[in-house]
């Protein structure tokens, strides 16, 4: 099965993107799931999960938190009480894995290779313990920059997630990720992620579409 990992919709606030307009391509893509992580803020997201039920579709929840090492998907959360800091940005990397792991949730490094500041780890990544998983394909990013971060998985022994970021419905499901073993709910995707049952790419039938 096909789930694209990251995804953003109007309630991140850096776009317009609704969320209903994204479960729809999504589907018509032929993916069976989307994750929604929303910056800074996992509760921002339930309106997206109200609309993935109300259309049928599988739509799990993740928040984007940045850091003062870079940007990170964290999965598994339940409410925002992960963030004990009192402020949305350039937290610290090391206590905010520490934090979400003992909230039983993983955290993946986003675009770790995106050129942007503190939004990306760069080399730093091979000095991080803790990942769950590198995200090596990601939508916004240069083939350049995933295949950096699918190198950077490999010398890690990680697996490898893929995801769209999308911020507009063009952009819904340019790279998702592949599981082996079945995923219907968060607990489910964090055990494929933890047993490396998972594979980023680049969505295939997206690309087939854009090449038509």
């Amino acid at each position: 099965m096909w789930i694209d990992c990251h995804c953003h919709t109007r309630y991140s606030y850096d776009n317009w993107l609704e969320p209903v307009s994204l479960v729809r391509r999504a589907r018509s893509l032929g993916l069976d799931a989307v994750v929604i992580t929303e910056h800074y803020s996992y509760e921002a997201s339930e309106p997206v999960a109200a609309v993935g039920r109300d259309e049928g579709f599988l739509v799990m929840r993740g928040v984007e938190i940045a850091t003062d090492a870079g940007h990170v998907l964290a999965y598994g959360v339940e409410d925002d009480g992960w963030n004990v800091w009192g402020q949305n940005q350039y937290l610290p990397l090391h206590a905010v894995i520490e934090r979400i792991a003992g909230l039983g949730g993983i955290c993946v490094p986003a675009h770790p290779f995106r050129e942007i500041g503190l939004a990306s780890l760069m080399e730093r990544i091979l000095d991080v313990q803790g990942f769950a998983a590198v995200e090596t394909h990601n939508g916004g990013n240069s083939d350049d920059d995933n295949s950096l971060a699918l190198h950077a998985a490999g010398t890690l022994g990680l697996p490898t997630l893929g995801g769209s970021d999308c911020h507009k419905v063009a952009a819904v499901g340019r790279c998702a990720t592949e599981f082996t073993q079945p995923v219907s709910d968060m607990a489910g995707f964090i055990a494929a992620v933890r047993a490396g049952a998972c594979r980023g790419d680049y969505y295939p039938p997206y690309h087939a579409a854009a090449a038509a």
